[in-house]
């Protein structure tokens, strides 16, 4: 599962699948962020891990 934040709209729901290259939201400045920033994470089993191994070089 990725989890993103600090987004200012998502352009896919929870659940769809998408493509590489997909733009998937729009980057803001949500959550108390005084310039635009993104916030992502992958989980497995609910817990965060190192994101590295799933994205390409």
């Amino acid at each position: 599962m990725s989890l993103y934040g600090y987004n200012q709209s998502a352009l896919v729901s929870v659940g769809q699948q998408v493509r590489a290259g997909q733009p998937i939201a729009l980057v803001g400045n949500s959550g108390g962020q005084e310039q635009p920033a993104l916030y992502f994470e992958i989980r497995r089993q609910g817990r965060a891990v190192n994101p590295q191994p799933w994205l390409g070089r």
